[in-house]
C-alpha cells in the first residue's frame, strides 16, 4: 500500500530529501517490540518475556516482530509487570523529569502509558493527574493505572482545552501529547494507518493542539516545565504550535532537550527534538518549554481539580 503522495511531498518540502527518505524508507520495515519493566509491580526475571534491554534506556526492553503476540499477551503484561510501549514514548517522560512528591499534569493522557512511567519515576509519591476527554480512551487509561500499580494518581473524564481554567498555575510539570494526525506510525503493509489522513487534518488537529497547549501553559506554575509532544512530522503540528505558544505568552521559554540515544535530530525550531523512525523508534517531537517569572496580564483563577 503506497503512501499518500501529498504526505511524501510534503514532508519532503518541509524536512528535505534526506530526513524523507529515512522516515519513508523505515515506514515499510519491520518493526521490533518493546516493552517497558514496571518496578511498580515487580516481579522476577524469570516470569518476564525474552529480550534484550535496549541501549540508554533504562528498564526498555526489545525482541523481533515476530514475537509481538507473545509479549503483549504474555502474564507479565496481562497483570502489570510489564507495559509495551514504543521507546519514543518513554523519551518524553525523560524529558519531563518528574521528581517525588511534584504534582504533575499528563493531559490528553490516555491510554496511560506516560503516566505510569511518570508514576514510577515518582515512586508512586506526589499527585499525578490524568486527563482525558474520550470515555472509552479515559476508561481504558483508568483500568490500566490501576492493573499497573499506580496509586498517587487521580483519573479526569474532561477536555484538556477547559483545564487551564480550572487549574491555572497549580502543577509542577504537564506533559502534553497532543493529539495528531499520527503520521510517525505510518505502515505500507497496513492501509488502516493512513485511510483517515488528510492534509486538511493537520490543519484541523494544529488548531486543537494550540488551544491544547495554550491550557497546558496555563497549568504551570511559576518555575515549571511542560513538555508538548507529538507522534507527526508536520511542522504545522510541531514547530509551529510551540512557536505560537512562544509568542502568545511572555513567559514561555524553550529550553534546548537533544537525547543521544535515540535516532534523533534537531527540529526545524532550534532546540526541538525529532525522532526519525527506524526498526525499533516511532516517529516522534519532542519540545520542552519552561514557565519564567510571571509577568503582569498573565491569568490566574480558582483550583478545581
Amino acid at each position: 500500500m503506497p503512501l499518500p503522495t501529498e504526505f511524501v511531498d510534503r514532508v519532503e518540502d518541509e524536512l528535505g530529501e534526506d530526513q524523507a527518505r529515512r522516515i519513508v524508507a523505515s515506514m515499510s520495515e519491520p518493526k521490533r517490540i518493546a516493552w517497558w519493566v514496571n518496578p511498580l509491580r515487580p516481579c522476577s526475571s524469570e516470569l518476564l518475556p525474552t529480550g534484550r534491554p535496549l541501549l540508554g534506556l533504562s528498564g526498555v526492553m526489545t525482541c523481533a516482530p515476530s514475537e509481538r503476540q507473545s509479549v503483549v499477551r504474555h502474564p507479565a503484561a496481562v497483570e502489570g509487570g510489564i507495559y509495551p510501549i514504543n521507546p519514543s514514548s518513554v523519551v518524553a517522560v525523560l524529558a519531563l523529569a518528574p521528581l517525588p512528591g511534584e504534582e504533575i499534569l499528563d493531559l490528553a493522557a490516555a491510554p496511560g502509558g506516560k503516566s505510569i512511567l511518570i508514576a514510577a519515576r515518582m515512586n508512586n509519591t506526589g499527585r499525578l493527574a490524568a486527563v482525558e476527554s474520550v470515555r472509552k480512551r479515559f476508561l481504558r487509561m483508568r483500568a490500566n493505572l490501576q492493573r499497573c500499580g499506580v496509586t498517587m494518581s487521580k483519573c479526569y473524564l474532561d477536555d484538556g482545552r477547559n483545564t487551564g481554567r480550572k487549574t491555572p498555575e497549580r502543577f509542577d510539570r504537564v506533559l502534553l501529547d497532543a493529539p495528531c494526525s499520527s503520521e510517525g506510525r505510518f505502515r505500507t503493509d497496513d492501509a488502516d494507518t493512513t485511510r483517515r489522513w488528510r492534509p486538511r487534518k493537520v490543519v484541523e488537529t494544529s488548531r486543537k493542539q494550540r488551544a491544547l497547549i495554550d491550557s497546558a501553559f496555563r497549568c504551570l506554575k511559576p518555575g515549571g516545565v511542560l513538555v508538548y509532544c507529538t507522534c507527526t512530522f508536520a511542522l504545522k503540528e510541531n514547530e509551529e504550535v510551540v512557536e505560537w505558544l512562544l509568542r502568545r505568552h511572555e513567559t514561555a521559554e524553550l529550553r534546548p532537550f537533544h537525547f543521544d540515544s535515540v535516532p534523533g535530530e534537531e527540529g526545524a525550531l532550534a532546540g526541538t527534538l525529532r525522532i526519525i523512525p527506524d526498526d525499533t523508534f516511532d516517529g516522534f517531537f519532542v519540545a520542552v518549554i519552561h514557565k519564567l517569572a510571571k509577568c503582569h496580564g498573565e491569568l490566574a483563577g480558582a483550583f478545581a481539580l
